[in-house]
């Protein structure tokens, strides 16, 4: 049994690395479409506009960002978002003073609990903005971190 295991493995692992060498498992192939127009945006509102095709958002108190108030270093800076809102369907978190205020986005089902976690760069201080997609209306919450070192090549 442990046999046939190990020569499904290697017959797997080979067919893929032959694959990707001929260039037929590029990263575009292979991962889903992203939006290009909204990462590349230089604005928030025109990133969420690229982003969820609108721009205009409600503040709401149901929406937790865990930040360190102060970020010894931009390079890594842990960000947390919750939220208490149901039908959560996106969840996005902008940089307001970056380059691409964009930092990321998680779509969501709805069986998902509205809960996220990642690193992020932050290349001065400023506003971090959590962009919360909810019952097709769009809501946020942000806070400020406070920089020392800068993340983005500063």
């Amino acid at each position: 049994m442990k046999r046939r295991t190990l020569l499904k493995s290697s017959l797997t692992a080979g067919v893929a690395g032959i694959a990707a060498g001929a260039g037929l498992l590029t990263p575009q192939v292979v991962m889903a479409a992203w939006p290009k127009s909204a990462f590349k945006s230089k604005t928030i509102d025109n990133a969420v506009k690229n982003l969820l095709g609108s721009s205009g958002l409600a503040t709401s108190g149901d929406i937790t960002i865990k930040a360190p108030p102060i970020a010894e270093n931009g390079a890594v800076v842990n960000i947390a978002v919750t939220s208490k809102l149901k039908n959560v369907s996106s969840i996005s978190i902008l940089v307001e003073k970056n380059a691409q205020p964009l930092t990321s986005s998680f779509n969501l089902s709805s069986v998902t609990e509205p809960f996220v976690k990642t690193r992020v760069k932050i290349a001065k201080t400023s506003r971090v903005l959590a962009v919360v997609k909810s019952g097709g209306k769009l809501y946020s919450a942000s806070r400020e971190v406070k920089v020392t070192i800068g993340g983005c090549g500063g």
